[in-house]
């Protein structure tokens, strides 16, 4: 129970980072179920199942995926040069326009709109938000510590999402965006004017090179960090086995994301109210086993035990959606989320303490992009597949049967992660190489 203080003791000087972060997920959580319900009925007014919004999601997934395995790890290596506040500022901002746009109309145009911008805001935002405010974690915070303040942080992103979808939930659907877009402004306002840096910049570009120059040398600098980063996961045991554990379980968890709602929706009928109760128990089992188990088991057991448990839940969440018969097994399948929550904390964890404590953006930014990788991936089978079993023309019934088959990547990624060796952090032995940015 001392360790559980402890970590608790150590978000103290988080608080700027991790109150406004707070509001900022509760903003996009809140309109999670809502969506489902307006895309649906603006491609396709009065149907419950609308294949032209699945193919858009998918769409969109791949499009993001593609560019966030550049744009994460220049994210990444930008904070770990310039600050992790001015990156914060620019990746929590981009979500607000395109909310803005269906608070104006939800009109098939506008929702066209929506899609084109917030595409555009998953590029820049999306897996890089957390990953930065990760790495400020690692600049304040001791290594022995992290995995317990890990836990801590992903609980509250567990509770943002249950208070987003309690707002889903009873708010009126017509207020939802405008909630939404108030919270969402309010994040990056508190963050210019509290949160501090924790890291130094580095000396500007000589003033008196001309534009060209300047292009170049940054062309230059890009490069050279982003080969650096790739040195440091491929020269470092831990982190090429994390990579390949969260390339196969995003592969299939991404995969199930981005058809589960409207899966939901065409199997089964439900609505916004229905999906917001699936989603909030996901959240609230989620609080306890991040906020109260992980912080006492991890000292126990440690981040490998925690992180093929997490992925055995994943597993059986999958197959229990996939093979769903009546409309209460989705809500058995969701408090497996109690569980399968814990694998991002753990690997967190487990990339933390495979970095050294300079390379930390780089790394989580560059395992992030692997991850977006398997994200852009996943669409590509998964929305054709689900869209042929929802329809009349499927060979068999089982409308969650591309479920079931996105289950198989988290076997693999079970497998490759009982074979995980952890070892001491790097920061404890001799550099193998010194950066390569100036």
């Amino acid at each position: 129970m001392a360790r559980w203080w402890e970590g608790a003791a150590e978000l103290k000087p988080l608080t700027h980072l991790l109150f406004p972060l707070c509001f900022h997920w509760i903003a996009e959580e809140m309109t999670v179920s809502v969506l489902v319900d307006v895309t649906t009925e603006a491609l396709c007014p009065g149907e419950n199942t609308c294949s032209e919004a699945i193919y858009l999601n998918g769409l969109q997934q791949t499009i993001v995926g593609i560019f966030k395995m550049v744009m994460l790890p220049i994210l990444g290596q930008l904070s770990d040069e310039y600050g992790r506040k001015p990156l914060l500022l620019v990746t929590v901002s981009t979500t607000i326009v395109p909310f803005s746009l269906l608070a104006v109309s939800e009109s098939k145009a506008f929702v066209y709109a929506y899609y084109v911008l917030r595409t555009v805001s998953y590029i820049i935002s999306q897996g890089s938000i957390f990953c930065i405010a990760v790495a400020y974690v690692a600049d304040i915070v001791d290594n022995r510590k992290r995995a317990a303040v890990f836990s801590w942080i992903t609980g509250l992103f567990s509770a943002s999402h249950v208070l987003g979808n309690l707002l889903a939930r009873f708010l009126p659907e017509e207020y939802i965006f405008e909630v939404s877009i108030a919270l969402l402004v309010f994040c990056p306002v508190y963050m210019a004017i509290f949160l501090v840096e924790t890291v130094e910049s580095t000396p500007k570009l000589d003033r008196h090179s001309s534009y060209l120059n300047k292009a170049l040398m940054v062309v230059q600098e890009r490069y050279k960090t982003m080969k650096y980063a790739v040195t440091i996961v491929l020269n470092t045991p831990i982190l090429r086995s994390i990579s390949v554990i969260s390339f196969f379980y995003e592969l299939g968890m991404s995969g199930i994301s981005t058809v589960l709602l409207y899966y939901l929706k065409a199997a089964f009928g439900f609505d916004k109210n229905q999906l917001s109760e699936i989603l909030s128990m996901v959240g609230v089992g989620s609080i306890v086993s991040q906020l109260v188990v992980l912080p006492l088991a991890n000292p126990l057991v440690g981040e490998k035990a925690i992180l093929c448990a997490g992925l055995l839940a994943s597993i059986a969440y999958a197959l229990l959606y996939g093979f769903a018969w009546a409309s209460w097994v989705p809500y058995l399948s969701a408090s497996f989320g109690v569980i399968f929550i814990l694998v991002k904390p753990s690997t967190y964890a487990v990339i933390s303490k495979g970095s050294r404590s300079t390379d930390q953006g780089k790394s989580q930014t560059f395992i992030a992009g692997v991850q977006s990788i398997a994200s852009l991936l996943s669409p590509l089978a998964m929305t054709p597949l689900t869209t042929w079993f929802l329809s009349t023309n499927a060979p068999f019934d089982c409308k969650g049967f591309s479920i079931i088959c996105a289950s198989l990547c988290m076997v693999i990624s079970l497998c490759f992660a009982c074979s995980l060796k952890l070892e001491s952090s790097p920061d404890d032995q001799d550099n193998l190489e010194a950066p390569l940015v100036s």
